[in-house]
Parts: C-alpha cells; sequence; structure tokens
C-alpha cells in the first residue's frame, strides 16, 4: 500500500497511548490528517491488553513527575471519557496493606507522596482494616477512594471509533521496517507500502527502542521485557474481597508487587510477578524470542541490572516456576487464598526502559527530533494516564518549542 497523500502526522502504535494522542491531534487540529499504523491485526494486542485494568491515583510517583501529574490527570479523564461513552468503570478503592514494620515505615513515605501529589487518602489501623476487609490482614492500610477499575482494550476501541470518525487512517497489520527523516517530512515504510508525513509520532511500546534506532536516534537505553504472571481465582471466590489489595512496593523497584485485584468483568485477579523475560512479544510459559534474547545479551545495562536485583530476581523466577512460592506472597496479606484458587490466566509483558549503565526509567520518557517524538518510555501508569500523555504530546508536535 503505497499513497502519494503526505500527511500531517504518523502515529507508529495502536494501543492505547498511540491512539490517545490521534484522539488529542484531531480534538485540537480537526483538520488534521492522521494516519496510524499497527503492525498487528487489532489495537491494544499488548501492554494495553495485558494488564490488570486499574485507574491508578498516582500515590507512588516522585512529586513534580510525568507520572505523577498525568497520572492524576488521567485518572479523572479517563472516568469523564468512559461516563460519556458508556464504558463501564468502578471506583472499588484500593487498601495498601502494610503487613511488618518495614512496610509501616515505608507506608509513612507513600502518606508524604499522596499528600505532595494532591491524593485523598485514608490510614487504617488493623482493626480498621479487618472490618472493611475481613480476610484481609495486615498491620495497617492506607486507603485510596478513588482508585477504579476498568477494560482499556473498550477505552481504546472508542478512541479509534472516535477518531476514525473525524478523520483518520487506522492502518493495521503492517510493521515499520524503514524510517527516513529529511528536513521537510519523514517517510515511513512498511513492507510494500510506504506513508509520508510531516510529523512522526512512535507510541511503539515493547518496541520503542527498535523505531527509535530505525528512526535515527542515538540509543542510550534498551526495552527490557519483565513479565507480568497472573492467576484469575474461581467465581465462586470472587467475593474474597471488595478493594483492590496492595502490598507496600519497595521503592527502589518500579514494580508494584502482587496484587488482588476485582475486574470490571466481575472476577478477581492475582498478579502480576516481575520476571525478566525471555521474549518480549510471547506471552505463553516459557516464550522466547532468540532476537530478543540476543540483543538483551548484548546490552551492556543487564550484567548490571542482574547484580543490583539479585535477590529480588531470584525470588521472582522462583516464584515463576513454583506456584507455592508465588501464593507465600499472597498469603502475606491474604491468608484465606489457596493453592487451588490459582487459576492460569494470560501473562503480561512490560516494557522497562533501562540505561546503558543498568538504571531503570522511572518516569515518562519522550525523546525528540526536529520532525519526530518518541515515546521511549510508558509503562505503568500509562493505560490511565493515556489521554494527557496524548495531549502532551500533540502540543509538543504541534510546537516543538512546548516542554
Amino acid at each position: 500500500m503505497t499513497t502519494d497523500a503526505t500527511f500531517d502526522y504518523c502515529i507508529i502504535g495502536g494501543g492505547i497511548v498511540g491512539v490517545a494522542t490521534a484522539w488529542n491531534i484531531l480534538r485540537e487540529t480537526p483538520t488534521a490528517s492522521v494516519v496510524l499504523l499497527e503492525k498487528e491485526r487489532r489495537l491494544a494486542a499488548h501492554q494495553t491488553g495485558h494488564n490488570s485494568g486499574v485507574i491508578h491515583a498516582g500515590i507512588y510517583y516522585e512529586p513534580g513527575s510525568l507520572k505523577a501529574r498525568l497520572c492524576r490527570q488521567g485518572s479523572a479523564w479517563t472516568k469523564q471519557y468512559a461516563t460519556e461513552k458508556g464504558i463501564p468503570f468502578r471506583e472499588c478503592g484500593k487498601m495498601l496493606v502494610a503487613t511488618n514494620a518495614l512496610e509501616l515505615d515505608r507506608m509513612a513515605g507513600l502518606v508524604d507522596r499522596a499528600e505532595r501529589n494532591g491524593i485523598t487518602y485514608e490510614r487504617l489501623d488493623a482493626a480498621q482494616l479487618a472490618e472493611r476487609e475481613p480476610n484481609v490482614r495486615g498491620l495497617g492500610a492506607l486507603f485510596l477512594r478513588e482508585t477504579g477499575i476498568i477494560d482499556y482494550t473498550r477505552v481504546t476501541e472508542a478512541l479509534a471509533e472516535d477518531i476514525v470518525r473525524a478523520g483518520a487512517e487506522v492502518v493495521t497489520g503492517v510493521e515499520v521496517d524503514e524510517i527516513v527523516e529529511r528536513p521537510d517530512l519523514v517517510t515511513v515504510s512498511a513492507g510494500t507500502g510506504t506513508w509520508r508525513c510531516r510529523t512522526l509520532i512512535a507510541c511503539a511500546g515493547l518496541q520503542s527502542d527498535r523505531i527509535a534506532a530505525l528512526a535515527g536516534l542515538d540509543i542510550d537505553f534498551q526495552i527490557l521485557p519483565f513479565r507480568g504472571e497472573y492467576y484469575t481465582l474461581p467465581p465462586e471466590r470472587s467475593d474474597l474481597v471488595s478493594h483492590l489489595i496492595y502490598p507496600i512496593p519497595d521503592p527502589d523497584l518500579p514494580f508494584l508487587g502482587v496484587h488482588v485485584s476485582p475486574t470490571i468483568h466481575g472476577r478477581l485477579t492475582v498478579g502480576p510477578n516481575a520476571v525478566l523475560g525471555f521474549a518480549r512479544e510471547k506471552y505463553q510459559p516459557l516464550g522466547i524470542d532468540v532476537r530478543d534474547v540476543a540483543e538483551m545479551l548484548r546490552f551492556p545495562g543487564l550484567l548490571k541490572v542482574a547484580a543490583a536485583n539479585l535477590v529480588t530476581g531470584a525470588k521472582e523466577m522462583r516464584n515463576s516456576l513454583w506456584k507455592r512460592g508465588y501464593l507465600r506472597e499472597c498469603r502475606k496479606y491474604l491468608p484465606a487464598i489457596r493453592l487451588d484458587d490459582l487459576q492460569e490466566r494470560s501473562a503480561g509483558i512490560r516494557a522497562q526502559a533501562v540505561m546503558n549503565d543498568g538504571t531503570f526509567v522511572h518516569d515518562f520518557l519522550i525523546r525528540r527530533t526536529d520532525r519526530m517524538v518518541h515515546v521511549v518510555n510508558a509503562p505503568s501508569p500509562a493505560a490511565t494516564s493515556a489521554l494527557p500523555i496524548g495531549q502532551m504530546i500533540a502540543r509538543q508536535a504541534a510546537n516543538p518549542s512546548v516542554p
């Protein structure tokens, strides 16, 4: 497929961030011509369609960071959009449960972040926690009333309907293999198809580093795939908890720990863990991609990540291979859960940018050139934050002087 037209914008990536960016462009400039390219046959095929479906409140993130600001905005905007479109969501609230003295200390740090980020919270002692969640055990908890649940695939599909109605072209099943930036335009090739645009925006998720390299950017990071394995509880156990139940996270890690999540479809899920994956896009157990593994082994930051997280990584790998170890993590705060409650569910894979020196990129990360904007790190809470991320990217693309 080759077109003689030159689009104002070409967007690579049909996850929720890419589609939300197109939606914001057309919302702010209805006359803009937009084409969105997605290599899979459907939208929301990867991170968007393989997560817990949580509308985060934003308590975890460093005050002043993009994650902190955009998550707060995105939570309200997501609920507003879902209400307008008739997409079901529910504000079930979240309990962050401390099960030992260290976690109580860490909870104090979360209280500070909640106050600095403007998040409403309630601090519960052990008795109050047990009263609200009889099956949950802990020394105390933070209750975040505004946290909710939704189906982000539904949100993405609704946004896609909006942009097509507004005149955008959505092309699926095309994998980009060449990007050439010139002073006046960018040419994007995918197989036998070629598209020209005045501005390229890449929201490529698990492939964001490869797309950036393809476009000629200097790459000082790599996407490492962290596999998150989930279980679903049987329908008869769906009343085990009524809120989202999370552990207190380790502030040095970008992961939130194994949690119990009601879903908008009425089931409870448990997970995810966080295991370094051997493939970026294989969701079956022990999925391996030779190219992905080879690139990881050549990456200078890999050994530094492994050395800095040796104990945590070994524990996560053990729990991945040994269901009873996974169960033990859950039973720290939910002792009523049983081994036969853990029913297999499709895994998720988090695209985590890691710098060459082995440091995790904790915030959203965007790289720009004269005619391109590349979103190179947008893991959780990107789904919650997608609408304001898309707005920010749309404004940066329209006016390169916008920070």
